[in-house]
């Protein structure tokens, strides 16, 4: 009898995808940001070492991601779209999101002084404002998955009224309700994929709307969004849903 995957065995598959280490790493990033804010004031030493924590890791997600901007050209080359809407919203997204991968390897560069590092600042603009315009549509797109999905819903739930009644009639009338009951099982396997594709739908928001505001940081630098805070929370979130969405089953 095959063994039943426990935790550990989901976070070795989880931990062998290049996204499962970047969501790892992310978060080592920004709990370093988060603890160097708190303790500069009161433990300037250890506060030094979380700051070294938060760049050693964003230095290496930029060079663990090299090559990632093909990955939404790949997304638009073989992924088939319901409609001509969703198809358009993809080729943004992921024409922005190839933008802001592509530019990033340049800003590794920079950083890592391959290039030079007054550069770094400029190509960081580029990946940033080609980030931001991608969660803009990839945002939209989800939204209105969403709005599918609860009308669809809607029918599935009005299916299964129906059928239960059906169900109690052939009851009363001592008829055979087999039939019935498989389909009622189907209409209920298909309202739990919609709703569990609703909740990643939910995790893609969060995650695109926090690593907008991180984006925002560089595009149009303000108080609030540039704040340690805004930003440890922003890149927390944005780690945490992508664990929940990329965990595997």
């Amino acid at each position: 009898m095959a063994r039943k995957k426990d935790a550990l065995d989901r976070l070795v598959v989880f931990l062998a995808k290049r996204d499962g280490i970047d969501k790892l790493v992310k978060t080592f990033q920004y709990v370093g940001k988060l603890c160097h804010y708190h303790l500069q004031e009161t433990h300037p030493a250890l506060a030094n070492r979380f700051k070294k924590l938060e760049i050693a890791s964003g230095l290496s997600r930029k060079a663990f991601r090299t090559g990632r901007f093909l990955t939404g050209y790949n997304a638009l080359r073989t992924t088939t779209y319901p409609d001509t809407k969703l198809q358009i919203l993809a080729i943004l997204g992921n024409g922005g999101e190839m933008v802001y991968w592509f530019f990033d390897h340049f800003v590794w560069l920079a950083k890592v002084g391959v290039l030079d590092s007054h550069l770094a600042k400029r190509f960081c603009y580029i990946s940033a404002f080609g980030e931001a315009f991608g969660y803009i549509f990839f945002n939209t797109a989800e939204f209105i998955l969403i709005s599918r999905g609860l009308e669809a819903e809607k029918k599935c739930t009005q299916e299964l009224a129906q059928l239960l009644e059906e169900e109690k009639k052939e009851k009363v009338a001592g008829g055979v309700v087999s039939v019935v009951t498989e389909r009622m099982k189907q209409v209920k396997a298909r309202i739990a994929v919609i709703r569990l594709q609703r909740v990643m739908s939910v995790m893609a928001i969060i995650a695109n709307l926090a690593d907008f505001f991180i984006a925002l940081a560089d595009v149009e630098p303000n108080p609030f969004v540039n704040h340690a805070i805004t930003l440890g929370l922003s890149g927390l979130a944005s780690a945490w849903a992508g664990w929940y969405r990329n965990w595997p089953d």
